[in-house]
């Protein structure tokens, strides 16, 4: 049998090798999965695997429901880094996609005072100033009463979406939309340009590579960054070093917050064109996956955004043409957290065989 051994130093391919070892492993339990549900495995995992990138459309697509996934991750990654468990960017994805649509709704008139990309810009600043905005209430009880983080960003989240649902019910409501609860389409002039014709990819790819590459000068080449990490690693060489926590708490939320917030208004902006009740189908939840499978890198939570928006695709397509239920996207990034936290183990264990 096997035993666990304590690694008398960290392993660092372990580090990088743990999130291709937890897919395979996903991939495995997957192929069971799908038995199990009585469906053939191979085609199961065609479907949700290879279909998705069978084309030049459906790459597109992937990359299309990447740019919100890495945006989150990217904030995420901060807070994490500083020891700041900000579970709530869903919260404030849903608070900046509304904080966008409105601004838009406030300039999509029959004669709009501003040009379409100057309101576009506004939306974007305002989606950014939502995010962060929603996740400075986090911020402000941690450092003023204490609250835990944690359930304080978690609950923010349904007040969040109880918002969105009030808002599209009522004052963002669309007066000529048969009474369903969401705002007017916006104009053509208000919605961010496509990268290619015929395809629902938008400029907020191009945004999202920049920001990634940021982020990475950010995180390891500045000042700021180093503190954020040195705080969240080892927080008493942080505080003997003069560094503040108090600041490191509001800076990385206050930077994962707006990245959230950028998401939500590229989505209202983008694909979706209006705000509806749901504006996410869980971005925010499942950038936390990506975050932990880049390793809290910014270039990592690329490669972690395209497999999550890969099951995510993939989900879709299962369900179509399986008929498999729409829990199927959901247990596989359920899996693939569960065998990421069980590789995870190796990096500091090593196995060994036990006479």
């Amino acid at each position: 049998m096997f035993k666990l051994e304590l690694r008398t130093a960290s392993s660092r391919s372990m580090a990088y090798l743990s999130p291709v070892l937890a897919l395979l492993l996903t991939i495995f339990f997957g192929g069971l999965l799908f038995i199990a549900l009585g469906k053939n495995p191979v085609t199961g995992l065609q479907v949700l695997l290879i279909e998705p990138v069978r084309n030049t459309a459906a790459i597109a697509e992937l990359l299309l429901k990447t740019t919100p996934l890495v945006l989150c991750a990217l904030g995420l990654s901060v807070c994490y880094r500083a020891n700041v468990w900000n579970i709530g960017a869903e919260g404030q994805l849903i608070a900046g996609g509304l904080a966008a649509g409105s601004t838009v709704l406030l300039f999509d008139t029959a004669h709009p005072a501003l040009s379409g990309s100057s309101v576009l810009w506004l939306a974007t600043l305002a989606g950014v100033t939502g995010g962060a905005c929603w996740a400075s209430i986090t911020a402000w009880l941690r450092d003023r009463f204490y609250a835990n983080e944690i359930l304080v960003s978690l609950m923010l989240t349904y007040i969040a979406q109880l918002l969105l649902m009030y808002a599209v019910s009522g004052p963002l409501k669309d007066p000529h939309g048969m009474n369903f609860p969401q705002s007017k389409v916006f104009s053509s002039d208000f919605l961010l340009p496509h990268l290619f014709h015929g395809s629902r990819l938008h400029i907020g790819l191009i945004v999202m590579l920049i920001a990634s590459a940021c982020m990475t000068v950010f995180i390891f080449r500045s000042i700021a960054g180093y503190r954020l990490t040195v705080g969240g690693l080892a927080p008493l060489a942080a505080r003997y070093a003069g560094f503040s926590s108090r600041k490191a708490l509001w800076a990385s939320l206050l930077i994962s917050g707006g990245f959230a917030g950028l998401a939500g208004a590229f989505e209202v902006t983008g694909p979706i064109g209006q705000v509806l009740p749901s504006i996410s189908p869980g971005y925010g939840f499942a950038a936390i996956i990506v975050a932990f499978i880049g390793r809290l890198h910014p270039v990592g939570c690329i490669f972690g955004g395209l497999i999550l928006s890969l099951f995510y695709l993939g989900g879709e397509m299962a369900q179509s043409r399986l008929g498999l239920p729409s829990a199927i996207t959901g247990l596989f990034q359920g899996m693939l957290l569960f065998m990421l936290l069980a590789c995870d183990t190796l990096i500091h264990y090593r196995l060994r065989w036990k006479n």
